[in-house]
C-alpha cells in the first residue's frame, strides 16, 4: 500500500515554485534586460545563474539518491539570496535607475526569491539527517524529495542510468566547490562587494 506522507504535497509545491521562481522568471528577466540593454541587471542575472547552478547539480545528485544532495540543496537555498543582494555596485546601479516595469519586476523577483529560499532552507532543516545518517536516504521520509528528480529523469534522461547521472552531478559539484573556494579565498579578498572587476 502506497501511503502518502502529509507533507508530500508541500514538497511537490516547492518544486513547482522552484521552476517558476528559479528558472522561468530569471530567464524572462534576463531576456528583458538584454532587450532594454540594462547591463547591471544582466550582470546580476549572470551571477545568479552561476550560483543557482547548484540547484541543477542537486537534481542530478538526487536522481542517484546521493545523501550529498540534501546538503547541496540546503546550501543552494542559502547562497542564492546572498548572490542576489551581495553586490554593492549592482544594488546601487539598480536603485539609481528610473522607475520602470523592468526595475519593478526585478525588485519583486529578488524579494520573492529571497523569501522563498529562506523559508525553503528552514523547511529543509528537518531533512538534513537524510544527508548524514546511514541508510536514511532510502526511507520514505527522505525519498519524498527524490520523487520529482526521478520523474525529471524519466522525461529527459530515460536512456541514462542514475549512477551515470549521479557521476555527472558529483563532477559538477566538485567544479562548483573549487570555483566557490576561489571566489571566497581570492576574488572576494581582492574585489570586496564589487561585482565588476577593476
Amino acid at each position: 500500500m502506497n501511503s502518502q506522507l502529509w507533507f508530500e504535497p508541500l514538497v511537490w509545491m516547492d518544486y513547482r515554485l522552484a521552476v517558476v521562481l528559479a528558472v522561468i522568471m530569471p530567464i524572462a528577466i534576463l531576456i528583458w534586460a538584454f532587450v532594454e540593454k540594462s547591463e547591471s541587471i544582466q550582470h546580476l542575472l549572470a551571477i545568479y545563474w552561476r550560483v543557482a547552478s547548484l540547484l541543477a547539480i542537486t537534481i542530478y545528485l538526487m536522481i542517484a539518491s546521493s545523501p550529498l544532495s540534501f546538503v547541496s540543496a540546503f546550501l543552494a537555498r542559502l547562497l542564492i539570496p546572498i548572490s542576489l543582494w551581495f553586490w554593492a555596485d549592482i544594488n546601487e546601479d539598480i536603485n539609481d535607475q528610473l522607475p520602470s516595469p523592468l526595475k519593478l519586476t526585478v525588485t519583486s523577483w529578488r524579494w520573492a526569491t529571497t523569501i522563498y529560499h529562506i523559508l525553503g532552507a528552514i523547511a529543509l532543516i528537518p531533512f538534513l539527517p537524510c544527508g548524514f545518517s546511514a541508510g536514511a536516504i532510502n526511507t520514505p521520509f527522505c525519498e519524498v524529495w527524490l520523487k520529482a528528480p526521478w520523474l525529471y529523469k524519466q522525461y529527459f534522461h530515460a536512456g541514462s542510468t542514475p549512477k551515470f547521472l549521479g557521476f555527472l552531478g558529483i563532477t559538477a559539484l566538485m567544479i562548483y566547490v573549487l570555483y566557490l573556494a576561489y571566489f571566497v579565498l581570492i576574488r572576494l579578498a581582492k574585489q570586496g562587494r564589487s561585482a565588476i572587476e577593476h
